[in-house]
């Protein structure tokens, strides 16, 4: 039996969780790990969504699950789906994680802040380390400018 959950949440891989480098990895996005631990643990159920395949696909399951997330399933509704019948043509997702968004993405404090506005515990370490890395990327730049 399933655990209760929240919302079903696709995540795209390239441009999402990392940067575009296709097909190889990029430098994983600005609190994009933290982020999604903690929409899992919240009791959303996740989908990693995205158009690599193969060995490409599995590259970018291996390198999630060595930075501590294992995603609910990858590329189907649910684990085994494409094993029963054809690849879906539709994810059944209520939320779309996605750089081909509207407006691109906006951000790992972005997605949290309109999933849980609330915010709590997680929300306060987010934008204090965002205020740090802020912080230190115009110290750093100051440092340039006087060098």
């Amino acid at each position: 039996m399933l655990p209760p959950f929240g919302k079903t949440i696709a995540i795209d891989f390239d441009g999402t969780i990392v940067e575009h480098a296709y097909p190889k990895i990029g430098k994983t996005m600005l609190f994009a790990f933290e982020t999604i631990k903690e929409l899992e643990k919240k009791g959303h159920r996740l989908i990693l969504w995205t158009y690599r395949e193969g060995p490409l696909l599995k590259e970018a399951v291996d390198f999630c699950n060595d930075n501590g997330v294992e995603f609910y399933a990858v590329n189907e509704n649910y684990p085994g789906e494409t094993d029963e019948c054809q690849s879906p043509r539709k994810l059944e997702a209520d939320i779309f994680i996605d750089d081909r968004n509207i407006g691109g993405f906006l951000g790992w404090e972005t997605v949290w802040q309109t999933l849980h506005p609330e915010g709590g515990e997680f929300h306060h370490q987010l934008r204090n380390s965002i205020a740090h890395f802020n912080y230190q990327s115009k110290r750093k730049s100051w440092y340039k400018f006087f060098s």
